[in-house]
């Protein structure tokens, strides 16, 4: 099955329609593949007219996942689908996904319209959900990372079980530089793969991490070189068919060790979208700086330097007064004593 746009899993590698009369999916943010060397679905987003997770593409995820479930379920008795993975990848240079679509968001907090910001995030979670539970199969999911993912964007990545990323991949969480934080997802998601300590210092700080850094973390499993993210995955894949039933195993484990269960994740909306509805006249304005940005395809670097400064990085902490020490910053850091230098340089410059 070549790539191309509107495509769809609909038929059975037997050549026979398995759907029962279901309505056939035509898919206008992304497009499919089937690799039957490697068993493996390519999903390649292309959402319009911005890279971000508006509801079409979302409800087409969601649709996708059902009709993969279905097939798979429906199979005659004695016959296997060779589908071990389902992949999810980005057909937009430079860009993996941006996030949730804050164009959206602007409207709902302004017009107060509660309901339908929770309705929002709870069919982001939904789609979180069961990527995290491989759509109930016996698969695995993958993300493959060429360019920027942040936010929503981040957090469908690492719903996946295998997250690939090629070197100059940025990822990161720019929500608290308009007060608020990435509610679909993301603190469960990097808190079972790293903790929840370094999964705090990613959220709070606001920054976007290089591959390398994330892989260091522990974030992200493999590094593929520029340009060489596709044939690294079906490398990686290959190497790991032979382990499949023990990699199925782990999962499991995983999900035992370390759950997220839906009710958690809606716990978690309920929080965002009352820390949403909360924001500040000025959080919007700053909401609205990064839309605008959004839409101009730019990245979370340009957006903190054009237009909200530098974030603090770790052993930084903003400007008070009458500070009493020893203290301890938002990072957990105990600061014995005044670390700023140039105390008079810096009172003459103000």
């Amino acid at each position: 099955m070549d790539i191309h746009r509107g495509s769809h899993i609909e038929q059975h590698p037997n050549g026979n329609d398995k759907n029962n009369n279901r309505s056939q999916a035509e898919y206008t943010q992304f497009s499919t593949r089937y690799d039957p060397e490697t068993g493996t679905i390519w999903c390649w987003m292309q959402p319009e007219p911005r890279p971000c997770l508006n509801t079409t593409l979302i409800d087409e995820l969601v649709q996708l996942q059902q009709q993969l479930t279905y097939t798979y379920k429906q199979q005659e008795t004695g016959t296997v689908w060779p589908f071990r993975h389902l992949i999810l990848a980005s057909k937009i240079p430079g860009i993996y996904n941006l996030g949730g679509d804050l164009e959206l968001f602007k409207e709902y907090i302004l017009n107060k319209e509660e309901l339908k910001l929770r309705d929002y995030a709870f069919k982001c979670t939904n789609l979180v959900h069961r990527n995290i539970h491989n759509l109930d199969l016996p698969i695995t999911m993958v993300s493959l990372v060429q360019g920027q993912a942040l936010g929503g964007g981040f957090e469908t990545a690492l719903s996946c079980d295998v997250i690939i990323a090629e070197r100059s991949a940025k990822m990161g969480f720019p929500e608290i530089l308009f007060n608020l934080f990435p509610g679909m997802g993301a603190y469960n998601l990097l808190a079972r793969r790293i903790g929840a300590a370094l999964a705090e210092r990613i959220i709070l700080s606001g920054e976007s991490y290089s591959a390398g850094e994330l892989y260091d973390m522990g974030v992200i499993d493999a590094i593929a070189e520029d340009g060489e993210g596709i044939q690294a995955t079906e490398d990686y894949l290959k190497s790991h068919n032979q382990s499949h039933n023990t990699i199925r195993a782990m999962k499991q484990i995983r999900q035992i060790v370390h759950p997220i269960t839906q009710q958690n994740l809606y716990d978690i909306v309920d929080i965002w979208v009352k820390a949403a509805m909360d924001l500040s006249e000025k959080d919007m304005v700053k909401l609205d700086r990064l839309l605008q940005l959004q839409k101009d395809l730019k990245g979370v670097d340009t957006i903190r330097e054009q237009h909200f400064g530098q974030t603090p990085r770790r052993g930084d902490w903003r400007k008070i007064t009458n500070v009493k020490f020893p203290m301890v910053t938002h990072l957990g850091e105990s600061v014995t004593h005044d670390r700023r230098k140039n105390n008079s340089r810096r009172k003459d410059r103000n």
